[in-house]
């Protein structure tokens, strides 16, 4: 991990939305606007919830917030209904890239899965290639406002599905046309990345970066067969690594619940050591229920243990919609909550920019364009 160059953290009494900020996990599906909503389901004939943006929203949080994954996944049914056109999705991505660069984001990997927009006869090149439409509008747009923004493709295979090898090849094929990456998503419990050990050889043999989702709805043999099938660069969510930690309380201190001792176990040290960076999406994992089993309530979330045990730790925020969250967000929730500084800011951003899957040019470039802007903050 790189160390921050600002030689003193200043206390934190701006507004963090200009912090510049790097988005590693961040569905399109997720995304999208309660107003572009309405408006695209009125033109494809689907029916929502409610056609008040407002209270649209509202659902969409609503439902999020019920501790389960299954239900959360449910609500991608309405956003997913309106992206089957060239014309939604190219909209729904330009959108995607503006709401970003209002955030302070200035590099966005958007992660999404092809093989669920054909419904209404677009091939699997012909989604991809409308996103990138949209996503290099929004690029533009943003440039025109006079700000900067840079955003790349993960193309993702759906885990219950049996498209691994198609979509690979699909993810391979517009490498150079705005794909950056790899994933697998949906269901997680199940449905080991195991499944698509073919299609994670194929993306190897073609040198090409893979993040899968593991650890989230599931524990540490998702985040094993990640390693091992799928030959992560990354864990999507990846939280509950913490289950292969080990903490113990010295029941003898003077602070009650003093930790003792705190044991990582050979899976836990092996990420942490070779710095697999952990994509935590902290909002979103308290939703799903991905970190219940360490308590309730973003102060148990393990998020700060394994930032402050040295693990590879990015903060993103999943579906920025249904958690009705952005990265702003989730860093005030971290500062709040943690009493986290820019320093930590800092490391938290400059960890999610060196495990982009940028170019090694870009990625230094971008490295060096945070830590400047964090130097100038005095």
């Amino acid at each position: 991990m790189t160390e921050p160059i600002v030689d003193a953290a200043p206390a934190i009494d701006f507004d963090l939305k200009s912090l510049p900020k790097v988005s590693l996990h961040d569905h399109l599906d997720g995304g999208l606007r309660p107003a572009t909503i309405i408006e695209l389901a009125e033109a494809v004939g689907h029916q929502l919830p409610s056609t008040d943006p407002v209270a649209l929203g509202e659902w969409f949080r609503e439902s999020a917030d019920s501790g389960s994954l299954v239900r959360y996944l449910e609500t991608f049914d309405h956003t997913i209904a309106v992206m089957q056109t060239h014309e939604g999705l190219v909209r729904v991505a330009k959108e995607f890239v503006e709401d970003l660069a209002d955030d302070g984001v200035v590099y966005g990997e958007v992660r999404w899965a092809p093989e669920q927009h054909l419904q209404k006869g677009l091939t699997l090149d012909e989604v991809v290639e409308a996103v990138q439409e949209g996503l290099e509008a929004g690029v533009e747009a943003v440039s025109d406002s006079g700000r900067e923004i840079q955003v790349g493709q993960l193309i993702t295979a759906m885990r219950h599905a049996d498209r691994g090898q198609e979509i690979a090849e699909l993810a391979v094929r517009h490498r150079h046309k705005g794909a950056v990456g790899f994933d697998i998503a949906g269901a997680e419990d199940g449905f080991l990345p195991s499944r698509f050990r073919d299609a994670f050889t194929y993306l190897a043999q073609q040198n090409f970066p893979a993040t899968v989702h593991a650890g989230e709805a599931a524990g540490l043999d998702s985040i094993q067969s990640a390693l091992v099938d799928g030959r992560a660069l990354r864990l999507g969510h990846g939280v509950r690594v913490a289950e292969d930690i080990m903490v113990e309380f010295d029941d003898d201190a003077d602070a009650e619940g003093t930790v003792g001792l705190v044991t990582l176990g050979d899976l836990s040290s092996w990420i942490r050591d070779r710095g697999i960076a952990l994509e935590i999406c902290p909002s979103s994992n308290l939703q799903t229920g991905a970190v219940a089993g360490f308590g309730e309530g973003i102060d148990s979330h393990p998020v700060d243990m394994l930032y402050q045990l040295g693990f590879n730790v990015t903060i993103n925020t999943d579906n920025r919609l249904m958690s009705g969250v952005t990265l702003t967000d989730e860093f005030e929730l971290l500062v709040e909550t943690f009493d986290y500084d820019l320093d930590d800011l800092l490391e938290l951003t400059l960890n999610a920019a060196e495990a982009s899957f940028l170019p090694l040019e870009e990625k230094e470039a971008l490295v060096e364009y945070i830590n400047d802007a964090y130097a100038n903050l005095g």
